[in-house]
């Protein structure tokens, strides 16, 4: 049995990552300090800032920490990792609206942002077609299925660069995912409606329910990587299982559907306000 202290003195400090999130959280910093200077506190708020950094935070956190490490030999952990990167690293890094403060931190961002994506630019266009809400979404499902498919993640945990390549698809596919969700810049779809949102968080919720429910309750191991390996705990190889589905389909499902929740909530808060607007009494005028 592999000693828990161990464990969780072990971080993996990967000097690629480390380098990747700095650079992005430097580009940040840089951009929202710019803005801060120029007068637009109301764009570069402290909360944005925070939010960012705490996206960068929580990726390190599943990418390089002890979280990483026992996802090797428990299958919940690996689960927990990807809710780590997909549920809360992507969406706090989103809702900072990064785009315009990596353009104002980088040097020359400015011109290259306005090359690229100027309204008939071939780039801007291109991108347009490739990620609309409908191909965004099938391809995370296609991305979530196909890498719970047991012969691609056994392949991924047991090769160094399959592994990279699935949480970078994770990552990537969960970016393009909340950007519409979100609405963050650039916003070259134009911005979703509050019921187009709700549909589709509704909808990934339902195809991140299905594979947690068979994993959940599949009474023979499914994944015979787990089978061969260390395991911590004496937790068994079904009773490892049973959790990971359990995470994926309950926590899992229900922050998209809180998500939904909360853009139902917004609307209805809207809507009340606008009614309140329309019926307070207007002055009356002096030729009246």
């Amino acid at each position: 049995m592999t000693r828990l202290p161990a464990i969780l003195t072990v971080w993996d400090w990967r000097l690629d990552l480390i380098l990747i999130m700095a650079l992005a959280g430097i580009a940040f910093t840089a951009g929202w300090l710019r803005l801060r200077r120029r007068g637009r506190r109301q764009l570069a708020t402290d909360w944005r800032l925070v939010s960012y950094w705490g996206g960068l935070i929580v990726s390190g956190i599943a990418s390089m920490s002890p979280v990483d490490t026992l996802g090797g030999q428990l299958f919940f952990m690996h689960m927990i990792q990807h809710l780590l990167i997909v549920m809360i690293a992507v969406p706090l890094l989103l809702l900072a609206n990064p785009f315009p403060f990596i353009v104002w931190g980088l040097p020359g961002g400015q011109s290259v942002s306005e090359y690229l994506f100027r309204s008939q630019s071939p780039f801007r266009n291109a991108l347009r077609q490739a990620t609309r809400p409908g191909i965004v979404w099938m391809a995370f499902v296609a991305i979530l299925w196909g890498w719970h498919d047991p012969a691609l993640y056994s392949a991924a945990q047991g090769n160094f660069w399959v592994h990279d390549l699935q949480h970078v698809t994770f990552f990537g596919s969960a970016m393009l995912l909340w950007w519409h969700v979100i609405g963050a810049g650039p916003r070259i779809h134009g911005r979703l409606v509050p019921l187009a949102r709700i549909g589709m968080l509704v909808a990934t919720g339902a195809a991140n329910m299905i594979p947690g429910v068979v994993i959940a309750l599949a009474q023979v191991p499914l994944y015979p990587y787990y089978a061969n390996v260390a395991r911590p705990w004496g937790i068994s190889v079904l009773q490892d299982q049973s959790m990971a589905g359990l995470i994926m389909w309950i926590p899992g499902t229900m922050m998209y559907l809180l998500t939904a929740l909360a853009i139902v909530i917004r609307m209805l808060n809207r809507s009340e306000s606008q009614l309140r607007r329309e019926r307070r009494p207007q002055p009356i005028g002096v030729g009246s």
